[in-house]
This record gives C-alpha cells, structure tokens and sequence, in this order.
C-alpha cells in the first residue's frame, strides 16, 4: 500500500491535501474580505458623517488639506469596516484549519479563545464609543476655549485618532482572553497576579495617563474598567483552575477504581 493511501486509511490528509484546503479557505476568506469592504465602501460616507457627529457637537470643524483626502479617509474606513465584518469568517476557517490536529481540550481552549477574544475587542470599541471619546473630545476642545485657536482638524488625523482610541480600547479588552490562555498554557500563575495587584494598579494608570488626556477623569474611565478587567482574569482563570483540578481529581479517581479489580 503506497504512502498517500496509507495516509488516507489512517484518516490523515496528503500534503497536496492539506495545501489545497488552505488554498480553498484563503480564497473564501479573501472573497469574504473584498465582499466586505466593497460594503464599507458604499456605506464610508455615512459612517464617517457619523464618527464626525460626535466632534461638531462639541464644536469641532472638519477640512481636508488635501483634494484627495476625504476620498483616502473614506477608503481606510471601508478596510477597517471590512477586515472588522470579515474578521469571524477568517477565524472560522483558521479554527476549522487546525482543529483536526487539536486535542479536545486545545480545541475547546483555541475556539473558546476566538470567540470570547472577538466579543470583548466589540466591547472594547463600544466603550470607546459611548463613553470614552465623548469625554476625551469634551476635554480637548475645552483647552481652546479663551484662547485664539480655532479647532479645524483635519479629517484625516480626526479619523486616524477615532480608530487608533478604538483599536486601543478593543486590545484593552483583551486583557482577560490573553490571561486565560496563559494560566492554561502554564505561563502565568494566578497567585503570581494576586501578588502583583499594586504592581498592576501602578501600570494600569501609567498606561491610562499615557493614552488618555491629561486629565484625571479621563485617566479613571480607562483605569478603571482596566482593574475591572484584571479582577475579572483572576476570577475566571480561577474558576477554570478549580475545574480543572476537579476534573484531574475525577479521572483519578475512576482509575482507581478501574485498578480495583485486577488487584484482587
């Protein structure tokens, strides 16, 4: 029996195989991906109408310096839209790639990990969105107010300060997916996290002055859910602890239980 079949008995996939799924999920995953952005593009205008909103009802003026530079803003945002509504049909073929060569509990941890990781990025951006950028917009036009400068921003650097906020706040929000695979990999310890909660809470505010306006009640909002989300990390990553020592437990105990008879 040749190799190739030998492979296919043994329910393994040929490299030719494995290359020509990847070609066909790449494909479909591109095709998913310039679907998508040709919808952003049709839909650019509005949306930026929309993330503009948010600054001229706080006295913002918007110009371009450029003759192209609405049309380049209104492109970056149909990529950004696209890669965003394109982004769980990537992840599903990603997953669908590799889960064969998962174990159960790789498996669930990697799907789990997508998943969860995609919905607190979401959260992260409607953060941004709802609450953040009101106040951060609020606080830097207020540094003109007395003063001979007229806020006309270009709408260029405008769009570029929304969706850097936006991506920011959406890694943020990362924070407790990241530590769950870590504490599952065996990376990081949770007693290691509760020692280091000053620690924390000191680079916590560093990062939030770092991103935030110079002031304090915009530095707390993006602390704040920030030790929210820390807190969160050790609750979850202690409870998947708990149940996996309880599951260890469990299966040692049947094997016990197994080796009973033969002893007798």
């Amino acid at each position: 029996m040749s190799k190739h079949k030998t492979g296919q008995a043994d329910g393994t996939m040929p490299l030719t195989g494995h290359l020509k799924e990847l070609r066909n999920r790449l494909i479909i995953s591109v095709l998913c991906l310039v679907a998508f952005f040709l919808v952003g593009l049709y839909f650019a205008p509005s949306i930026i109408n929309i993330l503009t909103d948010i600054g001229k009802q706080y006295g913002y003026r918007f110009v371009q310096l450029s003759p192209q530079e609405l049309l380049l803003q209104q492109i970056s945002v149909a990529l950004v839209a696209g890669l965003t509504l394109s982004f769980p049909v990537i992840l599903y073929h990603v997953w669908a790639f590799i889960q064969p060569g998962l174990k159960k509990n790789e498996n669930s941890l990697f799907l789990g990990a997508l998943i969860s990781g995609l919905l607190f990025f979401v959260v992260g951006v409607c953060f941004a969105f709802k609450i953040m950028l009101p106040f951060m917009l609020r606080f830097l036009i207020n540094l003109t107010r007395g003063t001979d400068v007229t806020s006309a921003v270009s709408i260029s650097q405008y769009i570029t300060f929304l969706l850097t906020i936006f991506l920011v706040m959406g890694i943020v929000f990362e924070l407790p997916v990241v530590t769950v695979i870590l504490t599952q990999l065996g990376l990081l310890r949770i007693e290691w996290m509760k020692k280091s909660r000053r620690i924390v809470i000191i680079l916590i505010f560093l990062v939030a002055a770092i991103i935030t306006p110079p002031d304090i009640v915009s530095q707390v909002m993006v602390a704040v859910p920030m030790l929210g989300l820390y807190e969160l990390s050790i609750l979850v990553c202690s409870i998947l602890l708990k149940l996996k020592k309880e599951k260890h437990s469990e299966n040692a105990d049947e094997e016990d239980a197994d080796d009973e008879p033969d002893n007798e």
